[in-house]
């Protein structure tokens, strides 16, 4: 799996005019599941979403998590997470599982990170065309890869 996670002061997704998820303080996090992942690579993602220290500690140091400051988290699914560029101008994206399995995953993280300890999680819809917003607090930006890949 792959996560593009954002510090962020606000972030919100809507789908047409309907507002599906918003958080103030916290994480914003597009999300993306490969062929093949599966239930291990879920758990190598929802860990260090929730305890990346990216958060300011007293002495301004980025120390805590988000569990730690009492963040929210928006996850959005993110196919193109998966896009291959490297030949070509047009990205493939056969890197990506497939919707039904991704879908699965997609749910089962909301779940972990609820689980998790994280008090408001919200989410985009699945496979819709969303409209995402948000402030970026720092910035700061990290990306996740299961496979360890970068």
């Amino acid at each position: 799996m792959r996560a593009v996670v954002q510090r962020v002061s606000r972030a919100k997704v809507t789908v047409g005019d309907r507002i599906t998820g918003s958080i103030d303080h916290g994480l914003l996090v597009l999300l993306g599941a490969g062929a093949g992942d599966a239930a291990v690579d879920l758990a190598y993602v929802v860990d260090k979403i929730v305890n990346l220290r990216i958060f300011a500690d007293d002495a301004g140091k980025m120390n805590r998590s988000v569990l730690d400051v009492g963040g929210g988290v928006l996850v959005v699914s993110q196919f193109t997470l998966y896009g291959d560029a490297r030949q070509g101008r047009r990205p493939a994206f056969t890197g990506a599982l497939e919707p039904v399995a991704a879908k699965a995953l997609y749910e089962e993280a909301l779940v972990a990170i609820r689980t998790a300890g994280v008090g408001r999680v919200e989410a985009g819809e699945f496979a819709a065309d969303m409209q995402v917003e948000l402030q970026n607090d720092g910035p700061v930006t990290i990306l996740l890869d299961s496979r360890k890949g970068f």
